[in-house]
């Protein structure tokens, strides 16, 4: 979720999937091992895939490109899938058409990811008859009140956390631990182990996962 950074570069990742940089922060919004590849794995395979419900109710912090939701969308395999996600800063769909995702990615799923782009902001739009998108514009460091409860997967994709430390606390962690459900599944690419002892400080059993292939070492996954 990017603080209003005005400077943006778009990069080629090693999957030859693109991300942005911003030299403000010193951060990419995606692993440069990999963009597509790192979503898919951490998020989809690692997160969406261990949940067996036939209706599932995402939250994922961090909007970004919108890359995770849409392969989400090409994930949803016959569930039907409610996905929220918390997003302060948007990007325009100008700089979402400078990373070439559109031409990367199947006409279908192209489309899939315009539409998620253009869908209004504060309210649930069905994309598909599978999928459904809420986009909410809140502070999770403030007093964020519009996340949903029985949440059964959690995509935790905030920059990471000496970047943005604020995301990344146990106050944070603990009001999503309360909005899941039993069982609900969270996953992020990080894996420092201040972080999964927050983690479990707020309730999560978490463990570590191998990373997605030639990115991080690990990740982490945590249950409720």
């Amino acid at each position: 979720m990017a603080q209003g950074w005005t400077e943006k570069v778009v990069e080629t990742t090693a999957d030859g999937s693109a991300t942005i940089y911003l030299p403000e922060l010193d951060e990419h919004y995606h692993s440069v091992k990999g963009a597509r590849t790192e979503s898919q794995y951490v998020f989809v395979e690692c997160g969406l895939s261990r949940c067996e419900k036939q209706r599932v109710r995402v939250l994922e912090i961090g909007f970004g490109t919108g890359l995770n939701a849409v392969l989400t969308a090409m994930s949803a395999g016959g569930r039907s899938v409610e996905y929220n996600t918390v997003e302060l800063y948007p990007l325009s769909l100008a700089e979402v058409e400078a990373l070439g995702y559109f031409s990367m990615l199947p006409c279908d799923a192209a489309i899939l990811l315009r539409r998620l782009h253009e869908a209004e902001w504060g309210v649930l739009s069905e994309i598909t008859s599978e999928f459904s998108i809420r986009k909410i514009k809140c502070d999770m460091t403030g007093s964020c009140q519009e996340i949903p409860h029985c949440v059964d997967v959690v995509y935790f994709d905030a920059f990471a956390p000496e970047k943005q430390p604020a995301m990344w606390t146990n106050e944070v962690f603990g009001r999503i631990y309360e909005a899941m459900s039993d069982g609900g599944v969270f996953v992020t690419y990080c894996a420092k182990g201040e972080v999964r002892r927050r983690l479990q400080s707020v309730g999560f059993m978490v463990e570590r996962l191998p990373g997605p292939p030639g990115g991080k070492r690990e990740i982490l996954r945590a249950v409720k």
